[in-house]
Order: C-alpha cells, then structure tokens, then sequence
C-alpha cells in the first residue's frame, strides 16, 4: 500500500511543478477518495483557498452514482466561481488519471461555462 501511496504522491508532485494557480487563473485542484470526491480554486500566489465543494454537501444524493456526484459537484464549483467572475481555471487532477470521476468532475465544470 505504500507503493501505491508513494507514486500516487509522486506523480503529484510532477503534475503540481507544471500547474500554478493565480487569482485571475486558480488551481482547480481535485481530491478523490474512494466514497467521496471535493474540489477547490486555489491561488497559489497568496496560498488560499478562493472556491471549495465537495459531494458531502449536494442535499439529494440518494440515487446518484459517484460519476453523477462527480458531475454535480464540477458543475456546482463552477457555479460558485463564476459568481466570483472567475472564467479561467489551470486544472490540477492530483496524481490521478484524467478518467471516470476526475473527467466527469471537468466536464461538470466545463458545462457550466468554466475555461481550462
């Protein structure tokens, strides 16, 4: 399990040395575990958190897939965003593959009218 732990932090790392965050263009930085997905706008100049969502907070869930919540909760950030006129965002997925919860997450997040 520490192998596991130990590329998944690795390949982090990789992603976080190519990814900034600014005010005009945050981080829209992905957690994923294995019951519940989050997600957040950082600027990464001033080390703070501007937008964060998880699905622990969407009030009807019961009956929703992890994909759908996944969705939901990439469409409810940009929503949340784009009331702090935030257009543009630099995508961090975190280590993770760019599929399943992490693409519906950006594609939610895209359809609300969010820029990668």
């Amino acid at each position: 399990m520490q192998l596991k732990q130990a590329k998944l932090y690795r390949r982090h790392r990789r992603v976080r040395a190519k990814v900034k965050g600014t005010k005009e263009c945050p981080r829209f930085s992905v957690f994923r575990s294995n019951q519940h997905i989050s997600a957040q706008l950082v600027d990464d100049n001033k080390r703070e958190t501007l937008v964060s969502f998880d699905d622990l907070k969407i009030k009807n869930k019961k009956g929703l897939t992890k994909m759908q919540l996944a969705k939901e909760v990439g469409r409810l950030v940009a929503k949340k965003a784009l009331e702090k006129k935030i257009k543009k965002v630099v995508f961090d997925r975190g280590g993770y593959k760019y599929h399943g919860r992490v693409k519906a997450m950006a594609e939610g997040a895209r359809e609300e009218g969010l820029k990668f």
